[in-house]
């Protein structure tokens, strides 16, 4: 049996609200699960205490169990100390958009036109 920590989705439409759970991975994301170990509400503030609540004794547990968890889970857990900060890479995330670069392009060339009359008044 494949184990997963994972997010189960609760709450109402446009107010979500998440408990963390042990699932085996063949269940559906809200369907059954083994146990609830925390939850997560998205809509408070990033500092706020309540925002994710965990029993870190019972997920390391489960982690020694075999359970993996997934991405969002692994942040979560990241940031409390319970698993090692992976190192991630997206080499694009600082690249500029297509727009971006072509209005850079415009502003370049703006800026070099102006400069070659300037430069001519001068000479004289």
């Amino acid at each position: 049996m494949a184990l997963k920590l994972r997010l189960a989705r609760g709450g109402s439409k446009k107010r979500p609200f998440y408990r963390i759970v042990v699932a085996d991975s063949r269940m559906p994301r809200d369907g059954r699960f083994i146990e609830k170990i925390g939850t997560y509400n998205p809509l408070l503030a990033k500092d706020s205490e309540e925002r994710i609540k965990m029993d870190l004794d019972r997920v390391k547990h489960w982690m020694g169990e075999g359970a993996k968890p997934t991405d969002r889970v692994a942040r979560m857990l990241e940031a409390a100390g319970v698993i090692e900060k992976k190192e991630r890479s997206n080499p694009n995330k600082g690249v500029p958009g297509k727009k971006a670069k072509e209005r850079a392009e415009e502003k370049a060339a703006k800026a070099a036109a102006p400069e070659a009359p300037a430069e001519e008044s001068a000479a004289e």
